[in-house]
């Protein structure tokens, strides 16, 4: 099941089918998160919501997924070299993790993705996003998936693998929508990049937990240990990791190109123009 959370006429409203022209959408007053307080899983949501209208969808405002209503309760952060696909990299007990931001990095497909001018060689990283929310109690859970672009220097970190955390430092970009159910095993897509409005590079991509040269349920049990992440009422997104994509075959987005991530296998696509930060 696919779930997306929306502004409608100053209120926020979920939905649970892909729009066309028009939506379905169920208003809840006190936010999805409360609504989530009640029930076990997303596909419970469908029947908490109650009764919903069909709207113009060109009407609705798309919602980053769970996004709490402080940018601060939303915290964003991923591993780096998970996929077995990253050839020449030793395979520690644990991969490297990394904090990215919080809500304020997070971009929806249509927006523009700000990098600072000090990069030294930008890559865009197709990955899947698993998104958790921690209860009143303590305790985190996890409650859908989603895509995402974890846009990174990666010429940073090749420079000096010390510097991951820098490297992350840029904004991101996910699906407005939400998946149910486990992780997906197999993910495939193909990433277009455009420059002054003609392709520049294009490659395909895998992903998904099949990939990862990790257990995924070891991975987030160990990050999830941590009592300094289990702030009642946040929600997590946790990148697991990219394919090779247009920095490993020698391309370096540049400001002002158009990076659209198509992930085929879950019909989603994520588009966004690229714009370098200016400094005052």
């Amino acid at each position: 099941m696919r779930f997306f959370e929306c502004e409608y006429q100053g209120g926020r409203h979920v939905g649970f089918d892909p729009p066309a022209d028009t939506a379905v959408v169920h208003p809840i007053d006190g936010g999805v998160l409360d609504l989530l307080s009640t029930v076990d899983s997303l596909g419970d949501l469908r029947a908490a919501a109650g009764a919903g209208r069909t709207v113009p969808t060109a009407e609705l405002s798309p919602l980053p997924p769970l996004r709490p209503a402080s940018v601060g309760d939303l915290f964003v952060s991923g591993y780096a070299q998970t996929h077995h696909g990253k050839a020449g990299v030793e395979t520690p007990d644990q991969p490297t993790w990394f904090f990215r931001g919080l809500g304020d990095v997070v971009k929806l497909p249509g927006d523009a993705l700000t990098v600072p001018t000090s990069v030294l060689g930008l890559g865009e990283e197709a990955e899947v996003v698993l998104v958790y929310l921690t209860g009143t109690d303590g305790k985190t859970r996890y409650v859908g998936f989603t895509f995402g672009n974890d846009l990174t220097d990666i010429g940073k970190f090749v420079a000096d693998r010390g510097h991951l955390g820098y490297a992350k430092l840029t904004d991101c970009s996910v699906s407005p929508w939400l998946f149910s159910g486990p992780p997906p095993a197999t993910v495939n897509g193909e990433v277009a990049i455009e420059r002054g409005g003609q392709p520049a590079w294009k490659g395909s991509f895998t992903t998904g937990t099949a990939a990862l040269r990790f257990d995924l349920d070891t991975m987030i049990d160990h990050l999830l240990s941590y009592p300094a992440l289990r702030h009642p009422g946040r929600v997590h997104y946790v990148f697991l990791g990219a394919d090779r994509g247009s920095f490993q075959d020698g391309f370096r987005i540049a400001d002002g190109d158009q990076v659209t991530i198509d992930v085929t296998s879950h019909d989603v696509q994520l588009s966004n123009t690229i714009v370098w930060a200016t400094q005052s």
